[in-house]
């Protein structure tokens, strides 16, 4: 599944409801709009945008968007615990407030696997680890996780055909992106061209 970042155009409806199970909404604090029967959605945490900005990150908007996913009715895929990016002790330490919290709404939390983390630090208790970290570092990092962890896996910052590809042959359960339709070079074709893809995979393999 690609998940759309904070984005909610038309453009998306018309693929998912084109394409359906392939494609979801990842929502950020402050940018929620919905959520969509047709569509699935997950819970970001905004430490990655703070971060580049060089800002510190909001807790509290952070906790209205869990508000507002509670008050919609409609359950998020899972749920991103707020990490510190680029820092695995803070991260980790971040998991035990913060993972908790997730769980008493009853959703599926998500931590975020940064560089240097290993199979070891994954928490024994259920959820999806969000493959995030440097660039270098997690396009290395894609497969191994993948085949360590089946069915547990999204990876983060997916913008090009080369690196869904990649996602999706390794096993990933989903992938998010904010360049689809927001840059220029083709990136919308691309993605239509891997659902097209994806789709005749998935009836070649179900024959």
């Amino acid at each position: 599944m690609v998940m759309v970042a904070n984005r909610t155009g038309i453009e998306v409806g018309h693929l998912a409801g084109k394409y359906p199970g392939l494609v979801g909404h990842l929502y950020s604090p402050g940018a929620q709009r919905g959520p969509y029967s047709f569509m699935p959605y997950a819970l970001d945490n905004g430490a990655f945008p703070a971060w580049m900005k060089k800002a510190e990150w909001d807790e509290s908007a952070w906790r209205r968007l869990l508000l507002w996913a509670a008050m919609s009715g409609q359950q998020p895929l899972w749920v991103l615990v707020p990490d510190v990016v680029a820092d695995r002790e803070r991260t980790l330490v971040n998991w035990q407030v913060y993972a908790p919290i997730v769980v008493a709404h009853g959703w599926r939390p998500a931590l975020a696997i940064q560089d240097g983390m290993t199979f070891d630090d994954v928490p024994s208790s259920d959820c999806v680890l969000f493959l995030g970290g440097s660039t270098e570092w997690k396009e290395a990092a894609i497969g191994p996780w993948c085949r360590r962890f089946p069915g547990r896996v999204h990876v983060g910052r997916v913008n090009t055909w080369r690196r869904l590809l990649a996602c999706y042959h390794a096993g990933a359960i989903s992938v998010d992106g904010t360049g689809w339709f927001t840059k220029k070079g083709g990136q919308a074709a691309d993605l239509v061209r891997f659902f097209e893809y994806a789709q005749s995979e998935g009836a070649r393999r179900a024959a």
